[in-house]
């Protein structure tokens, strides 16, 4: 049906629409976490914080899951170069997934005030810690990572775990950190009433802000002082995984190349932009489904702005150019693409059709009242 060619960008486009998946749908979650000490005043203001996300964060998570699936099953050297090189932030990334089902599900057990404010504290790093390594991560991408290839094709990583806090993946780590408390902040402003929404009100504002400043300032940072990269050699789209068989330059301001030579791509970021300071004006107006829907979309193109200048790139390596990983040369074979293609052809209409099926199900705002109503079947 496609070439290895076609297919291959295909599956750069599952690729970073699972990301975009994951980033919109459990981004809200993790700002939720990261605000629950701080924005609950009172333990059933805490309960319907955690109740607005309960039954769904679940559900949300499986994004992750998927995208680690395909990663695999599509781009293997990508996943295998990936999760050996940062298998200490993805630890940590884990671990902190791992506080979020337990803390929603034991929290509430005792009625103890030190239980519950252990837990609260569990679920604020199961928000944050995520956060901050997905962060760091994407930060680093665009850096390059210390990765290099010898002639068998086995990769190895010059670094630790501390080289991954460089001043620009702490910038992105702004970017993403605020990015979060802003979508979750839009989400409970849609999901609860009163001195909740009041209160998540004021933290669009400032996070948004935050965001827009911050986001803005990583593309100034990548446009002068981030080396990027390009492909200077003929490379062959229809060839079998070969990282070692181009030639790759290194400079600053090559991020930029699509950009420029795509000037169409430039609606990205404006997108993010202008939708972050659309999403402050619906807040203000009382307008919380539209600016839900709003902000979901600017999270989207925070995200599709990073894979645009990157493109054909996946994972750049800072020390030895040559060993960067791309689209045209980290790919599984051309019969696990063509299978994975009809296979997800076929199953990811039923996941989004499941999804918007289950948040039209349990629409509505959550308020104190229900919890003090039904103490013992929520959260």
């Amino acid at each position: 049906m496609f070439d290895y060619e076609v297919l291959r960008v295909i599956w750069w486009g599952v690729l970073v629409f699972l990301i975009c998946g994951f980033a919109v749908m459990d981004g809200f979650d993790l700002g939720i976490g990261m605000l629950l000490p701080f924005l609950g005043k009172t333990d059933d203001e805490r309960r319907v914080l955690l109740n607005t996300i309960g039954p769904t964060f679940e559900g949300n998570q499986t994004w992750m899951i998927t995208l680690g699936g395909i990663t695999f099953a599509a781009w293997p050297l990508v996943y295998a170069t990936l999760f050996s090189s940062l298998y200490t932030a993805l630890l940590i990334l884990l671990f902190g997934l791992f506080l979020r089902p337990v803390g929603f599900d034991y929290r509430s057990k005792l009625a103890d005030t030190r239980w519950r404010s252990a837990w609260d504290w569990a679920l604020f790093a199961g928000g944050t810690l995520p956060a901050v390594v997905l962060s760091l991560v994407a930060g680093n991408l665009l850096l390059g990572l210390p990765v290099q290839f010898d002639n068998d094709l086995r990769s190895s990583y010059i670094g630790n775990f501390w080289d991954l806090f460089q001043p620009f993946a702490l910038l992105c780590v702004v970017v993403g950190v605020a990015l979060c408390c802003f979508h979750g902040a839009v989400f409970l402003h849609w999901r609860t009433k009163a001195i909740i929404a009041k209160r998540a009100r004021r933290i669009i504002l400032w996070s948004g802000l935050i965001f827009s400043v911050s986001f803005i300032a990583a593309g100034i940072w990548i446009s002068f002082g981030v080396e990027g990269y390009r492909i200077t050699s003929v490379i062959d789209t229809t060839q079998i995984a070969n990282p070692l068989s181009k030639t790759v330059e290194k400079a600053p301001g090559l991020w930029l190349n699509n950009y420029q030579k795509y000037p169409w791509l430039m609606v990205c970021p404006l997108i993010a932009i202008i939708g972050c300071w659309l999403v402050l004006f619906l807040s203000v107006k009382r307008f919380t489904g539209s600016a839900f829907l709003v902000s979901s979309v600017v999270v989207f193109y925070v995200v599709v702005t990073t894979a645009a200048s990157m493109f054909p790139f996946i994972l750049p390596s800072s020390i030895a150019p040559a060993s960067s990983l791309t689209v045209w040369d980290s790919s599984g074979s051309y019969y696990a693409l063509h299978t994975l293609f009809y296979a997800t052809l076929f199953l990811m209409p039923v996941v989004m059709a499941y999804t918007t099926w289950v948040y039209r199900t349990l629409r509505g705002k959550i308020i104190v009242e229900d919890i003090q109503k039904n103490p013992h079947t929520l959260y």
